[in-house]
């Protein structure tokens, strides 16, 4: 330690010792100073008699511990100089645990440390260390389990699209994809929330566990059956225009349908999503890889279960019972508030709780739209065999999107880099251009690259096992497969963009991309995979590829 008066006279020959010191000059005395935590030393004051006013500077100074600052203000007499110096300490401080925020820095920061006398921040951690094999490795099974569950849940609306909720009420399949599209809104952003927390060290405590999980679950169901609640009115709305007549008991049907499958089918993914967050943290996969894609695996198949079910089950209550679709909507609705309460008192999810409603109904509403695109086109006897593979490549693309989403606000957070910095990366720039989101050497695009070729095996594998299964009404001849390979590739590589230029843009204003990026990726997901569909065979009827088998 370095000692320097107000003159810049170098005071030399300091001993330290810890917590209060004193320095005293041949009599004269220094008021205490104490050390913080960070090893940051307060300025102190030579007290200096009028008797030892031309000692020289060559004098020896010494740090005497003292237990009080009252004690040394009384033992100054009162005629004494005092010169103010300054303390210069060169030293090493560990920076964990100075800020509230440094948490998300603590499993790659245990020995970081703070140069403060060049005023240099806590340097980040390492970026994530994964090749390009280790990240295909952790994706593709649970890419190909969520795959098949996409499958299924074709193979259940290839089957439901027949039954009589379904013909005499068309605007249940508008519900389709704004329901299937929770998984994205809903448990794929409380997926992303878990696995970064996980990832960052804010579970590994069971209080802080079980906060955030009571408090993710608590807010799932408020946003589900408002949600559910919003998609109803869409669905009412769009069914309406075209057709220029309304009918109450269609409109408390599709409400009663809405809220209670996504109530439901939010309360159930969301304890498998928390199980399989929590196992991966035990087994050492990164939750990011494999937590998004379990969710869609199950999701879309228990919630076009669900629809199915329900609706199908009100709409008999109708010639029986005017009370069950409205008592329906009103109990759930009830429940709101107790959901309300919970989530208030977890601080992480609070914040969430006032302003993550714009993404969740905006994507809400991108989805409506795909689903206005499916009425229109299955109720038409020639693409009926559209049914089949709109969960498929709707669910494939979301998923993909997903993972890539969460790994980069992943990455975002455990670098340390500021919420708010509008250049967050090494790459000063405001809009990627495809080769920077898919041809650099850096983590993200290593995982872009992966993602995007694991899309073409994919859907070969999935369409093989619709055909095994015999499901759906079109034979999938090579021009077929041609054109939905392509509406396929061109859905992804698009999201894959959007999702580096999303998350980067979002986290460059303050807001959380776990919260914000993954609703819009997902909506526009299933907007892009509908319309990209539809397009598909309608260019097929026209080309004259047909079958026996379409509309049949």
């Amino acid at each position: 330690m370095v000692l320097w008066s107000k003159e810049q006279e170098k005071l030399p020959d300091i001993k330290m010792s810890s917590g209060a010191i004193e320095v005293k000059k041949d009599g004269g005395r220094l008021s205490p100073a104490f050390l913080n935590s960070n090893s940051t030393l307060h300025p102190v004051i030579l007290t200096q008699g009028p008797e030892e006013g031309s000692t020289e500077t060559g004098s020896q100074f010494e740090l005497k511990e003292v237990t009080s600052l009252t004690e040394m203000a009384n033992e100054t007499p009162e005629n004494e100089e005092r010169l103010e110096i300054v303390a210069v300490m060169d030293c090493r401080a560990n920076a964990k645990g100075q800020r509230e925020e440094d948490a998300l820095l603590e499993n790659a920061s245990q020995n970081e440390s703070d140069d403060i006398s060049n005023d240099h921040r806590p340097e980040p951690p390492a970026p994530l260390k994964e090749t390009s094999f280790s990240i295909g490795l952790q994706v593709v099974f649970p890419f190909l389990l969520a795959g098949f569950g996409t499958v299924a849940a074709g193979m259940v609306l290839d089957i439901v699209q027949h039954w009589t909720v379904f013909t005499e009420v068309s605007e249940v399949f508008i519900l389709v994809p704004a329901l299937l599209g929770l998984k994205g809104n809903l448990e794929m952003t409380l997926a992303s929330r878990l696995s970064t927390a996980a990832n960052i060290g804010l579970m590994d405590t069971n209080k802080d566990m079980w906060n955030m999980i009571m408090g993710n679950l608590a807010l799932i169901q408020v946003q589900a059956t408002v949600v559910g609640f919003l998609a109803s009115i869409a669905a009412v709305i769009f069914g309406w225009i075209p057709e220029g007549h309304f009918r109450l008991g269609h409109a408390v049907l599709l409400c009663a349908s809405s809220v209670a499958t996504a109530f439901i089918a939010s309360l159930l993914l969301g304890l498998i999503m928390i199980g399989v967050i929590l196992a991966s943290r035990k087994v050492g996969i990164n939750p990011d890889n494999v937590a998004t894609p379990i969710a869609a695996s199950l999701g879309d198949l228990i919630t076009l279960s669900l629809l199915a079910g329900i609706s199908t089950g009100l709409y008999k209550e109708l010639d029986y019972n005017n009370y069950a679709n409205p008592l329906v909507c009103a109990v759930f609705v009830a429940l709101c508030p107790i959901w309300v309460l919970i989530a208030r008192k977890i601080p992480s999810t609070r914040e969430v709780l006032y302003s993550g409603w714009e993404p969740v109904i905006i994507a809400m509403a991108i989805s409506s739209v795909g689903g206005l695109i499916l009425d229109k086109t299955v109720t038409n006897p020639n693409f009926a065999g559209m049914a089949v593979f709109t969960p498929v490549i709707n669910g494939v693309g979301g998923n993909l999107v997903a993972v890539q989403a969460s790994r980069i606000s992943t990455y975002l957070h455990m670098n340390g880099i500021p919420m708010g910095d509008p250049n967050p990366t090494s790459r000063n720039r405001k809009c990627p251009t495809p080769c920077s989101t898919f041809f650099t050497s850096t983590v993200n695009s290593r995982s872009a690259r992966v993602l995007f070729l694991l899309v073409a095996p994919g859907h070969l594998v999935f369409l093989y096992t619709i055909n095994s299964l015999r499901g759906g009404h079109t034979t999938l001849t090579p021009v077929f497969i041609t054109f939905y390979l392509g509406a396929a590739l061109l859905q992804v590589i698009i999201l894959l963009y959007l999702a580096d230029w999303m998350v980067h843009w979002m986290w460059g204003r303050g807001m959380d991309p776990d919260n914000f990026s993954i609703p819009y990726l997902t909506a526009l997901g299933d907007l892009l995979g509908t319309g990209f569909l539809a397009l598909c065979f309608h260019v097929r009827f026209f080309i004259g590829d047909r079958d026996s088998n379409l509309g049949n």
